[in-house]
């Protein structure tokens, strides 16, 4: 038996049910990770400062806030997958890093930290059991889903800062879109910022989130080039995970509640916002985009 459905070189069909093609198609059906067994960890920069300035995890506080932010998802229309829980695995809530949705099926990824290595098998487990087909399984290396996203149909990006996402295994990954007939980009980022979607996200079409102050201006001048506008956001929101965003299609965003400024923009732009607070598991060192994976999301036409 085949566990990957992959066709070298390309050509690789779409299931019918399942997969994106975009980061804003109007999303259907989303994995979320358990919140069981979740503490903050040492190892994440921002788990480290919450501490460091005299914050305390409270497990209650966190329950509540998960529970706000599922309503959102079944409000919004959205089915909603949990992955079974796992004792001894305290960040399986972030289930944007065990695996990524493609057009074709899902990637089992490598995570780098030993306390999460082990989420692979919860996550393979449930693929399986639920007939959602594997694209394939990353073997070059760590790379974690919170620094890979499908913007748009035909383009992809994933960065990687040589410690939670290493160059062999993101390059792995983009021979994969490419033999597609993808554009995929690569991006090297200073290890401090943890993954890519802590300095971007994708709010609608054509819109995203960014924080210039993080990103290389180089990566900013190709999202530009790609007709891609962004709303900047300051370092100190960024590292408040103010780009932790989750586009729920049809003009619709899910943003934390303490992203003020970005809530207003949003708001601005004409899209309607969804702002659960978080901020018991966002100072653990995720939020709502780190806590979700799309499974499947309406087909989008090509933008060029």
């Amino acid at each position: 038996m085949k566990l990957s459905t992959r066709i070298a070189g390309g050509g690789t069909p779409r299931p019918q049910h399942w997969g994106v093609d975009s980061e804003y198609g109007a999303l259907r059906k989303v994995l979320v990770g358990p919140i069981d067994h979740f503490t903050w960890q040492p190892g994440n920069a921002v788990a480290q400062r919450a501490e460091r300035v005299g914050l305390r995890f409270d497990f209650e506080t966190a329950r509540r806030q998960y529970g706000e932010m599922l309503d959102v998802y079944r409000a919004a229309g959205v089915e909603v997958h949990l992955l079974p829980a796992e004792p001894g695995l305290p960040y399986q809530i972030f289930a944007r890093d065990s695996s990524v949705m493609t057009p074709w099926g899902a990637v089992i990824m490598q995570l780098q930290k030993v306390y999460r290595r082990g989420e692979y098998a919860s996550c393979l487990r449930f693929y399986l059991e639920a007939g959602i087909p594997i694209y394939d399984l990353v073997t070059a290396g760590n790379v974690e889903g919170g620094d890979f996203m499908v913007l748009e149909p035909g383009l992809a990006v994933c960065g990687y800062s040589g410690e939670r996402s290493i160059e062999a295994a993101a390059t792995q990954l983009g021979s994969w879109f490419e033999a597609e007939g993808w554009e995929f980009r690569t991006y090297a980022f200073d290890s401090h910022f943890l993954h890519l979607d802590v300095q971007f996200g994708m709010l609608a079409e054509g819109l995203a989130v960014l924080c210039v102050e993080a990103v290389e201006p180089e990566f900013a001048d190709w999202l530009r080039a790609r007709r891609i506008r962004v709303i900047p956001v300051s370092y100190a929101d960024a590292m408040q995970l103010g780009t932790n965003v989750v586009a729920l299609g049809k003009e619709r965003v899910m943003v934390p509640s303490s992203s003020k400024a970005l809530i207003a923009a949003c708001r601005a732009e004409g899209l309607t916002v969804y702002d659960p607070d978080v901020s018991m598991i966002a100072d653990g060192g995720g939020a709502v985009h780190c806590m979700c994976q799309a499974l499947a999301r309406d087909r989008v036409p090509p933008r060029r």
